[in-house]
């Protein structure tokens, strides 16, 4: 694994060690599920360096919405219609949220998910994205086969999550998966964040 992720991760990737690095673990809330056509509605955000969560260091904003999603959505999410209407001005939200992630590493599950929310809310929030979806099969291929979904890679390390579907207490619920796979990177001798997304790079390469 780790000849691997040095070969996919040259080429200009930060060579900041694992535990010096700020993680910014984000997760978001939409009005359905294609980010290309649908509403960012929550934004939910923890920060992850040196080796635990930095529970004092989050970020939750309820975007305004000019109509309510369909009442699926709302039982999905649990963001009902007056919620929606009375979230927070978009673009502020976003100014804030860019405030709060300055200087830190994107980290999302399904990341590419968030990342189009993010940019369709603001054209100009482009960063880069680790994507835990990808890196926790690389670092635990037995798994993989069993675990696709943020649930299934939850269960597999008992990490408890009585809040499914809302934003920040998804957020913690993967800070908690990515302080998991930090762990086990580190065991396999990966030592950078170059490393890492290597690693992340060579599953989607490998398929």
């Amino acid at each position: 694994m780790r000849w691997l992720a040095h070969w996919l991760g040259r080429g200009g990737a930060d060579a900041e060690p694992l535990r010096a690095a700020r993680w910014i673990v984000v997760d978001c809330e939409s009005s359905g599920l294609d980010p290309d056509r649908d509403r960012l509605l929550s934004i939910g955000a923890v920060a992850v360096q040196g080796g635990r969560i930095h529970h004092a260091a989050s970020f939750s904003a309820m975007l305004r919405q000019p109509a309510a999603s369909d009442s699926a959505n709302i039982l999905l999410h649990g963001i009902g219609a007056q919620a929606q209407l009375g979230g927070r001005d978009p673009a502020e939200a976003m100014a804030d949220f860019a405030r709060f992630a300055d200087g830190g590493r994107l980290a999302a599950f399904h990341a590419p998910f968030d990342r189009a929310l993010l940019a369709r809310a603001d054209p100009s929030w482009k960063r880069r994205w680790l994507d835990l979806a990808q890196l926790a099969p690389a670092l635990y291929p037995k798994l993989a086969a069993s675990r696709k979904s943020l649930d299934g890679w939850l269960e597999a390390f008992a990490i408890g999550h009585p809040a499914r579907h809302d934003a920040l207490a998804d957020a913690y619920a993967t800070a908690q998966l990515l302080l998991v796979l930090l762990a086990e990177a580190d065991r396999q001798g990966l030592q950078d964040v170059r490393d890492l997304h290597g690693a992340e790079r060579g599953r989607r390469w490998l398929g």
